[in-house]
């Protein structure tokens, strides 16, 4: 009796959950759910279609990947952009995200169903002008999160309940968000993502980053991933803004730290590992 009546409370408090969520931003909750529901797409295809490879991996892996990413990255926007009193910047950069994730997962997907990559591609006039238009449209993307964040630093009102760390949580996380999301231009001028081999190499299972030689893209996961945690975190944390701004220069260090490795042609996940390459 005891079991069932915590299974209920526990489904009750999911539940108001997201409609907490979707009450915040429903343009990025229901946003969110598309892009769940298309992973769940790739993750079929990744079974069915499993002669489409790319890279040594299969085609599908990547848009599921990205989808799964893009819909954390929505939920997470929805619940914290409430708290911008501009919220006509707030409604420009949620209807910006959607139309610009809608054309880069057009794009990825479309890409892994004719066979082909989404990033780094110029072997043709047609997918090099792809490649472009993904990196104008998401650094369209990222200097609105950039604007909002500054409205942020900015503002001086904030609910009376919020704490100290809660704000400087998520002022860092969308700042630290877009610092590292532009690194993403160091793999965009190398045309690659792997250093000491080429692209495609052994990799680690789902994310594939390479087991045999440096790869950025793991630089880019743990700046991202860090910066949604603060974001995350400062709904529990109760701290004062001085100690709290001393973790975002903790996280340079390490993410720092999480690149010069790569760089070096140093596989981050099996460092003792030497790539031939190198």
């Amino acid at each position: 009796m005891s079991s069932s009546i915590h299974t209920a409370q526990q489904v009750h408090a999911v539940s108001s959950w997201f409609i907490r969520l979707r009450s915040r931003n429903r343009l990025l909750y229901y946003f969110g759910w598309c892009n769940f529901i298309a992973a769940g797409v790739c993750l079929v295809l990744t079974y069915t279609d499993v002669d489409n490879v790319i890279n040594n991996s299969n085609a599908w892996l990547k848009p599921l990947r990205f989808f799964l990413s893009i819909g954390i990255l929505c939920w997470t926007l929805s619940w914290l952009l409430v708290y911008v009193q501009k919220q006509r910047a707030v409604k420009f950069l949620s209807i910006a995200t959607i139309i610009t994730m809608v054309f880069e997962m057009l794009v990825i997907a479309g890409q892994a169903a004719r066979g082909q990559l989404s990033h780094f591609n110029i072997s043709t006039s047609f997918n090099a002008w792809l490649y472009v238009a993904m990196g104008v449209a998401i650094t369209f993307f990222t200097l609105n999160v950039l604007y909002v964040a500054i409205l942020l630093f900015r503002q001086k009102t904030f609910p009376l309940w919020m704490s100290e760390g809660y704000k400087w949580g998520i002022r860092w996380g969308l700042l630290l968000f877009v610092v590292f999301a532009f690194e993403g231009g160091i793999m965009a001028a190398l045309l690659r993502h792997t250093i000491g081999m080429d692209d495609g190499t052994e990799g680690l299972p789902f994310f594939n980053w390479s087991l045999i030689a440096g790869d950025l893209r793991l630089h880019t996961f743990l700046a991202c991933m860090p910066c949604r945690y603060y974001r995350w975190r400062a709904i529990f944390l109760r701290t004062n803004a001085g100690k709290y701004t001393c973790l975002p220069w903790a996280t340079c260090c390490w993410l720092r730290y999480c690149y010069g490795r790569p760089s070096k042609a140093i596989p981050f996940i099996n460092p003792s590992v030497k790539p031939s390459g190198a």
